[in-house]
């Protein structure tokens, strides 16, 4: 064997040997690469399904915000309908207050006549009546105007009192039939203070055309 021979056997020698190692190399790479390629998919998965997961919890919070909307105009208008309702308390409540100032003296006027001229009992007081809803309590005890003294002169005619005026009655505050218990509530309650629903109108807004 020449020497030249010899070179060219050990040049391919070194040829085999580095193409083995190269070999290996590669493969070492292209398992790295399918290694790597195959944990991206899988996290691309979890990752699709952690943003669908955060889209329900968006819309979640959504439905939430919207309730919370809602709970917040239900109590602006149940604020509204107290504050209407108290209002309305407070004015009917004066004005029986300003009409028992007429009613007391009289009322005094005519137990004096009752008494002198005909003999009789006075007449009960308010919270004497049956059913009144007037207690001893409900009107301060101011000191009526005395009663014009009417001496009992017999056979004097009797002079028939003046005309009671006309009673005062209380109007109810305007009223509805709640949809789900039927019973009757505040036509403003967004409510029902009896049953807890939420009162829906019976004839809604139609929403204008645009």
């Amino acid at each position: 064997m020449t020497a030249e021979n010899e070179r060219e056997i050990f040049h391919k020698l070194e040829a085999m040997k580095e193409i083995r190692n190269k070999t290996i190399t590669l493969e070492r790479l292209k398992r790295s690469i399918l290694t790597e390629v195959r944990s991206g998919d899988a996290e691309g998965r979890c990752l699709a399904q952690y943003k669908r997961e955060m889209e329900l919890l968006q819309q979640e919070k959504m439905s939430h915000v919207e309730e919370l909307r809602q709970i917040h105009a239900d109590i602006n208008a149940m604020e509204t309908v107290i504050k209407q309702t108290e209002e309305s308390m407070s004015r009917k409540l004066s004005a029986a207050s300003r009409l028992h100032e007429d009613y007391r003296p009289l009322k005094a006027e005519v137990d004096l006549l009752r008494r002198q001229c005909l003999g009789l009992e006075r007449l009960p007081e308010l919270h004497e009546e049956e059913g009144s809803p007037v207690t001893p309590d409900r009107f301060p005890l101011l000191s009526a105007p005395a009663a014009r003294p009417v001496p009992f002169l017999a056979p004097a005619p009797v002079r028939k009192p003046p005309p009671p005026p006309p009673a005062f009655r209380q109007q109810p505050p305007p009223m509805k039939s709640c949809l789900s218990c039927h019973q009757q509530i505040h036509r403003n309650a967004p409510i029902c203070p009896l049953c807890k629903a939420k009162s829906r109108s019976r004839n809604p807004k139609k929403p204008k055309k645009k």
